[in-house]
């Protein structure tokens, strides 16, 4: 690692021998945070948020967007194979099941399990950014935004285009994508269709995969204050699960059919916004034990989600009142969970005010009603001062809540035994950070503190035998506290000539201690295999305005885990050009190391692609 952190500094030193700094300004204040209600720009947000932008997406060394966010600071990312295909994301040591995805603030939370909630069935290259929001975030997103939340922002260009990628690689790798735009009526009606296939032969026995990817999504705007927005997508994931779940079954394997239906209307006028949306999100998953012997063991679930929503904002000479309502009903059918339906009722109000020039201040309420636990509230506020144009100081306290899903509640096998009479996760959370920044240098600190008393983990008895006959039972552990620490740097640095030249340098850590109180002589599944600390390093290079570098560096510890570090790179050339080409390395220390279940991830590999855009 440190001959790899010295090469990273050696390269940036000559780039900067020969050096005239660029005094070009990233305006951060362009960049709009897009939550549900309320639209707040990025450098006036009260919370720690991550943003990846579509050149960082079309530029880091990646196949998905599993592999993109492995490389934010605070995000955990676990994934079973290359690409992607299957991967849990945790927050500031968060579970899998305490992240909340969204799809342009559509939630994609599967109440079967959260290992579905990557089946995002939208192809990598039709993302226009993402946000990453670390902390609290059932005040803004309901109830399961335990540690935080991860929205993917989609748009309608207004002009036609056409974007085509093809690549081939190690393991048999291969894979196509098309995104294009096509505005009608003069422009009135947006429209993008996109589609991606990826697959893989696999990097070790029975880990073949294919993943296809339809989106489409289209805008028409009715009159200047209405919109009206549809939304469909589709994804199909078949894929070799050895290793996924138990290293008992090489040969398990899995089959899933994501589909995603949405409507929405927007009403915007003066000071007034309103979003009324429906949704519907299907997942149908079947899993063997044995690939060729259905009759062994499989499983059959179909989980449906219907909801209703309605947002709206209101500014005024107070400040901006933001209100909403939500309708959710959750149902599946399965041979091994039953027949279980749940329905949930959610109210939002915040307000946020500006005073004193330099303050400015954000409170709000989330309600659900569930019938099975009644009526939860969980407030939050958001305080922030800045102190120069320069420099900002933030800080916030939330309660998050989430409640278990049906295979916490009702799954079982002979390796893993239900708990019906769980409780839902509660949690306090605070965070305090300071942000600097100026002429394209970005800073920013922040130290949390996460309290949960009833946090759900799945844990058994231990046991002498070799194999341990006793069965995972997942149960309200008594409590829980993670404080942590993140700090990152980024500086658009821009040293050099037309030659060469150093774009951009970033670098991060987060640690994280976990304090657990649970009953003596158990072992836990989850709860202690939290990240402990994150290095994230990167470079970016430009040479003779065709020649993209970007070399990333990870090295991660997990609790109870071996820590392993990871170098990956990629070169473009004539990437925003007509025709392109690329080039990606990952692994290239040829690092052992699993990062879910009983998955060896695979060494050194590479793959390469041609690009083809018209506008």
């Amino acid at each position: 690692m440190r001959k790899v952190l010295l090469s990273l500094i050696t390269l940036s030193v000559a780039f900067g021998a020969q050096a005239q700094q660029d005094t070009t300004m990233v305006d951060l204040s362009e960049v709009v945070i897009k939550e549900n209600r309320m639209e707040i720009p990025f450098n006036k947000t009260s919370r720690n948020i991550s943003i990846i932008g579509r050149k960082a997406i079309e530029t880091t060394p990646a196949r998905s967007l599993q592999e993109v966010l492995s490389f934010t600071p605070g995000v955990d990312v676990r994934q079973r194979g290359v690409s992607g295909v299957q991967a849990n994301i945790g927050i500031r040591g968060g579970s899998f099941e305490q992240t909340l995805m969204l799809l342009n603030g559509i939630k994609l939370t599967d109440p079967q399990s959260n290992n579905h909630m990557m089946n995002i069935p939208l192809p990598l290259q039709g993302i226009d950014r993402v946000e990453v929001l670390k902390g609290p975030g059932s005040r803004i997103y309901g109830q399961n935004a335990f540690a935080g939340a991860v929205n993917i922002v989609t748009r309608l260009p207004e002009s036609k285009s056409l974007n085509f990628q093809a690549y081939g690689g190690g393991f048999g790798s291969r894979g196509t994508s098309l995104v294009t735009s096509l505005p009608l009526a003069g422009g009135k009606y947006k429209q993008t269709l996109s589609f991606s296939h990826d697959a893989s032969d696999g990097h070790w026995h029975n880990s073949d995969f294919k993943v296809s990817n339809l989106f489409y999504e289209g805008g028409l705007d009715l009159k200047p204050s209405h919109e009206v927005r549809v939304m469909a997508a589709l994804s199909d994931r078949t894929f070799g699960a050895n290793g996924f779940y138990t290293d008992a079954f090489p040969d398990q394997w899995e089959s899933v059919q994501t589909g995603l239906a949405a409507l929405s209307h927007t009403y915007k006028k003066d000071a007034v916004w309103v979003q009324t949306r429906a949704y519907w999100r299907r997942n149908i998953d079947e899993f063997r034990l044995r690939r060729f012997e259905p009759e062994f063991f499989t499983n059959n679930h179909v989980s449906d989600v219907l909801a209703l929503e309605a947002n709206g904002r209101y500014e005024h000479s107070l400040g901006t009142t933001g209100f909403g309502v939500e309708g959710r009903k959750e149902m599946i059918d399965s041979n091994n969970l039953g027949q279980r339906e749940r329905e949930f009722l959610g109210a939002f109000a915040e307000h946020r005010i500006e005073f004193l020039d330099k303050f400015d201040f954000r409170a709000g309420l989330y309600s659900n009603y569930y019938d099975e636990y009644g009526w939860k509230h969980f407030p939050g506020a958001e305080l922030g001062y800045q102190l120069s144009n320069s420099s900002r100081f933030y800080t916030n306290f939330g309660i998050s809540y989430r409640i278990p899903s049906f295979t916490e509640l009702y799954y079982e096998d002979p390796s893993n035994l239900s708990n019906p009479d769980l409780q839902p996760e509660q949690a306090r959370s605070f965070e305090f950070g300071y942000i600097f920044s100026r002429k394209g240098f970005r800073f920013e600190t922040v130290y949390f503190n996460r309290y949960t008393d009833n946090l759900i983990d799945w844990n058994r008895a231990p046991s002498d035998e070799d194999v341990n006959p006793n069965r995972w039972t997942p149960r309200n552990v008594s409590e829980v506290t993670f404080n942590g620490f993140e700090t990152s740097v980024t500086y658009a640095a821009n040293w050099g000539g037309t030659n060469a030249m150093l774009k951009e340098l970033s670098l991060s850590y987060n640690f994280i201690d976990a304090n657990l109180t649970q009953a003596e002589g158990v072992d836990s599944r989850f709860a202690l295999s939290a990240m402990r600390n994150q290095f994230i390093a990167g470079i970016q290079a430009q040479f003779t305005e065709r020649v993209e570098l970007t070399v990333k560096g990870r090295y991660i510890e997990r609790m109870a885990l071996d820590p392993y570090f990871l170098m990956d790179a990629r070169i473009d050339f004539n990437r925003l050009k007509t025709f392109g080409f690329f080039a990606e390395v990952s692994n290239i220390t040829d690092t052992e190391y699993i990062e879910a279940g009983f998955v060896p991830m695979p060494g050194r590999w590479g793959r390469a692609g041609i690009t083809v855009n018209l506008y």
